[in-house]
């Protein structure tokens, strides 16, 4: 019989963060196909007798290629197995997850999803700041900084226009290219913007930086903040920035 798989989010990295129904999932599994991301203290929920294969998957490192990820997950199925997809953060927010649920389906497998809580929302709460605000952000834009291979890059100025209607910017993978990030911002957006990185949102290790857009690639830079990190541009982050002026913009969780 066809076996089924399961697209699960595994949060941003505390394990705390997973939803009841995730960690279900993972326990059931037979098979678990697992992003870099995931932590040891979430594997540690898996049968002892589940096989978990490592397929990579991390912004600027070398990853399995997409479409062994996709071949793996249905021949996984049609042995009849448990499968579970496990993604950092949620399938659907840069996950590739659809790609994923297109395939399989195509192919007669079931697919469920079950939902994470994904990095950027998880980045704004470490830094307890919200992403709306009445007086500051009516909306919030969630984009990727990484353009895909041979695609067209973001045109950031378009994205500053956005923002400077009243809508937070959420950037993943977005360090990588932080210059050009704020090269293209600051020409729709003053200079005295809040901006905010977080590096390893909810795990021990997060480290983030507080400042202005005038100064956010100078910051990333000068403390060390490389990826995995949350690029977050907006005026909701307005009372972070001025106590940073009082205090070392780079802190530890």
């Amino acid at each position: 019989m066809t076996g089924r798989v399961t697209l699960v989010g595994a949060g941003p990295g505390d394990p705390e963060l997973l939803t009841f129904k995730a960690a279900r999932a993972i326990a059931r599994a037979t098979v678990l196909l697992v992003d870099d991301l995931v932590g040891a203290e979430v594997l540690a929920l898996a049968n002892a007798s589940a096989r978990i294969v490592h397929v990579g998957k991390r912004g600027g490192c070398a990853s399995t290629p997409q479409s062994f990820i996709e071949k793996l997950m249905l021949a996984e199925a049609l042995k009849g197995e448990e499968v579970v997809r496990l993604k950092g953060g949620d399938p659907f927010m840069f996950g590739r997850g659809g790609e994923e649920a297109e395939h399989l389906r195509a192919h007669g497998v079931a697919v469920e999803v079950v939902g994470g809580i994904t990095s950027g929302m998880a980045a704004a709460a470490a830094l307890g700041a919200p992403l709306t605000h009445r007086d500051h952000a009516h909306g919030v834009i969630f984009v990727t900084g990484h353009a895909r291979a041979g695609g067209e890059s973001v045109h950031w100025p378009t994205l500053g226009a956005a923002s400077a209607q009243g809508l937070t910017l959420v950037v993943y993978m977005g360090v990588s290219a932080v210059e050009s990030l704020q090269a293209g911002l600051l020409q729709a957006l003053p200079c005295s913007t809040p901006a905010a990185v977080v590096q390893h949102a909810s795990l021990p290790q997060q480290r983030q930086v507080v400042c202005t857009l005038e100064t956010l690639a100078a910051q990333v830079r000068d403390e060390l903040i490389g990826s995995p990190a949350i690029v977050i541009v907006g005026n909701v982050l307005t009372g972070l920035a001025s106590l940073a002026t009082t205090s070392p913009l780079s802190q530890a969780a």
